[in-house]
């Protein structure tokens, strides 16, 4: 090889990695990332629907987020749900006995009892932002979409033979 044209292959080695590879290497991080977190806050909105259906109607559905905040897995932007912008909400339902629609559950017999217990529940994290990565760059967050599921009451936490449900 003439010695002349020894740096061409560094050069174009540099073009290459600077202009494709680098770029194309971030962005699959920042998608797996992204991904990931995506797939964490959607099952865990389900987990928490789920102890929602199998433990006492609260009307404020206080004891599911309590255990939604305590229990949220391991990611960047763990911190958005005890103090950012994310919120969770709780909505429970009955059945209307005279339309048959479904509406907001109420009951007077008192919270945490046997014969208060609603048909579904919902239960949606809102206003999650994925931050990381982006301050790196000076980019503001990226706003996901509501997370939410419903499910049908399962037991409330009740047993058949007692009037208290677990909390």
């Amino acid at each position: 090889m003439p010695r002349r044209l020894a740096g061409q292959a560094t050069i174009e080695f540099m073009l290459a990695y600077s202009a494709l590879l680098l770029p194309m290497t971030m962005m699959i991080i920042f998608t797996a990332k992204l991904l990931w977190v995506w797939h964490s806050v959607a099952d865990f909105t389900r987990e928490g629907a789920r102890y929602a259906s199998t433990h006492c109607w609260q009307s404020d559905g206080d004891n599911v987020r309590t255990w939604m905040r305590q229990n949220f897995p391991l990611t960047w932007d763990r911190d958005q749900l005890t103090g950012g912008p994310a919120e969770i909400q709780v909505d429970y339902f009955g059945r209307n006995a005279d339309s048959g629609e479904m509406e907001a559950f109420s009951c007077d017999l008192g919270e945490c009892s046997a014969a208060c217990v609603p048909d579904i529940v919902r239960v949606r994290i809102t206003s999650y932002e994925f931050r990381s990565f982006f301050g790196f760059l000076g980019l503001p967050p990226l706003a996901m979409p509501d997370f939410q599921t419903s499910v049908p009451m399962e037991s409330a936490g009740c047993t058949a033979d007692s009037e208290e449900c677990l909390p």
